[in-house]
């Protein structure tokens, strides 16, 4: 079977990284669509295996916790009778775990909305932890038993509940997010300090995914058809972002800041981490 050069695997994955959806990385790149998707998925699960092998012993000390809404299939009140409550099929929600200091991504997990599901996700994110931490999430009650389950007492937690304006139009109704009028901060367990009580990175981070994946944009066709695409799609992504991308603030990567890596990474690192792992099977 003929399998891609080097270079072809980068543009592909170039285009991805940087918004593209399938169709129009097969325009660009001039690959068949089955062969970049199944590209997708070989990186996506490379990407997975490193992040769950490198990711752990970390120096974080403030994290910052959201969940972002995207869907499969098709919309939750779309979804076909027999496949109405299954996971993959409408609403799903991406956990995402940040830290504040490095920006760097060290969990993220694809699934329900629920406790627990929010539990799960917590106990991977306290499982590569090296100290006690500062957590924030939004007011969502699912994290207040997954947190004393997750991390017990050696933790400082706190919430911030952000109530938004009701007075808009239509049209900014459907196509701008509402205003702010008053935040609410709430100490769970610890002592957390009030200065660092702030959801704002992780939620400039659901904004870095909705612009660097196509299948999270809003109002579009772009939606994930099955669940594992999703997946794998977000495996790339925190990949690229944690080892490749330069982040502006910090002028080197997540990664670098965080003592993960001690150099930048390039598309062609990925590829040659793929590479090897057809090599060793």
């Amino acid at each position: 079977m003929n399998q891609l050069t080097q270079e072809k695997r980068v543009r592909v994955l170039a285009a991805l990284v940087e918004g593209n959806s399938i169709r129009s990385t097969v325009r660009i790149t001039g690959v068949a669509k089955n062969t970049v998707v199944k590209l997708l998925r070989d990186v996506g699960t490379t990407c997975q295996e490193y992040h769950d092998k490198v990711m752990a012993d970390l120096p974080c000390k403030r994290i910052q916790v959201d969940e972002i809404w995207s869907f499969c299939y098709a919309k939750e009140k779309n979804d076909p009778r027999e496949h109405r409550g299954e996971l993959g099929y409408g609403d799903v929600w991406t956990w995402v775990a940040l830290d504040a200091e490095t920006k760097l991504v060290p969990s993220w997990l694809v699934g329900g909305r629920d406790a627990g599901w929010a539990t799960s996700f917590l106990r991977d994110l306290a499982g590569r932890l090296r100290y006690r931490v500062q957590l924030t999430s939004d007011g969502h009650r699912a994290y207040l038993n997954a947190v004393e389950d997750a991390f017990g007492c050696d933790i400082d937690y706190a919430t911030l509940v952000k109530l938004y304006g009701a007075d808009r139009n239509e049209v900014e109704h459907v196509y701008s997010p509402p205003k702010v009028i008053e935040c609410h901060c709430a100490v769970i367990t610890g002592k957390p300090d009030p200065r660092y009580i702030s959801t704002s990175f992780a939620e400039r981070q659901n904004l870095t995914m909705r612009m660097q994946m196509r299948r999270f944009t809003r109002l579009t066709n772009g939606f994930s058809k099955k669940l594992d695409n999703l997946r794998h799609a977000l495996a790339l992504h925190f990949m690229y972002y944690n080892f490749c991308r330069i982040h502006t603030t910090l002028r080197v990567t997540p990664a670098m800041e965080a003592g993960v890596t001690d150099h930048l990474w390039g598309l062609e690192d990925l590829v040659r981490l793929l590479e090897r792992k057809e090599t060793s099977n």
